[in-house]
């Protein structure tokens, strides 16, 4: 399975992913979730995908293909000149896929399940975040609600409902993703390391910090540790029920 996160802050993006891949208990791999496109001084994009690893992988490829071979008449992420037109572009290649392979997918008995989130910045246009559906339809993150999930989100969407706000520094907005990035492993195996990081600041137009955080990680192993420890301490010093 896979965890995702995508959170669209004032002073920018932070977008993380698992690389665990589960088909059956047997079967377990590692493989990139977090992609980018990146032309400095223009325009950054980043993609998070989730579900079926063949179709991810295809869309992923069909955007790339478009930017390096262009058909004339086709907006590509390449082109486009707003972030919304970005998204529609995402949304075409997923249902170009779809059309492609959905009907044997189908046919063998497997659900076209996939879903992804897709942020960036072009030019002086503020950043923006979608959360892309496999019909190819998207909604848009606001600051009422300035994060996506996608994957095995539950167990880590707590402490993102509690804490989350749009106007946070870059750093704690990755200390609280890594904490449900926590959350989610010590709850769900289908979810693993390593666990790649990205923040990107507003208005920069180029990626400069990304970051793969692996078991030997040691701000990730103190994060788990003194959360763990926040945890019991307010638990201790809650009232018991009277019973």
């Amino acid at each position: 399975m896979t965890y995702c996160v995508g959170m669209l802050l004032e002073k920018g993006l932070v977008m993380a992913a698992d690389t665990r891949t589960n088909a059956g208990v047997d079967n377990v791999g590692k493989f990139k979730k977090l992609y980018t496109w990146e032309f400095p001084g223009d325009r950054v994009f980043v993609l998070l995908t989730a579900g079926n690893l063949a179709v991810t992988q295809a869309v992923v490829s069909h955007l790339s293909e478009q930017i390096d071979h262009p058909s004339e008449g086709t907006e590509t992420l390449r082109s486009v000149t707003t972030l919304f037109q970005a998204a529609q572009v995402v949304g075409d290649a997923v249902r170009a896929v779809r059309k492609g392979v959905g009907d044997y997918l189908t046919s063998n008995g497997e659900a076209f399940s996939v879903s992804f989130i897709f942020a960036g910045q072009i030019g002086t246009e503020r950043p923006r975040l979608f959360s892309v559906y496999a019909a190819g339809n998207f909604i848009e993150a606001t600051p009422d609600t300035p994060f996506f999930q996608i994957g095995e989100h539950k167990y880590g969407k707590p402490i993102l409902d509690r804490v989350a706000r749009s106007d946070m520094e870059l750093g704690d907005a990755a200390k609280m993703i890594l904490l449900s990035f926590d959350s989610t492993l010590r709850s769900n195996l289908s979810v693993g390391l390593p666990i790649d990081l990205l923040t990107y600041e507003a208005g920069t137009l180029k990626i400069e910090h990304t970051k793969r955080i692996g078991p030997d990680d040691p701000y990730f192993k103190m994060l788990s540790t003194e959360w763990s420890k926040a945890l019991r301490t307010a638990f201790a010093n809650i009232e018991a029920l009277d019973i």
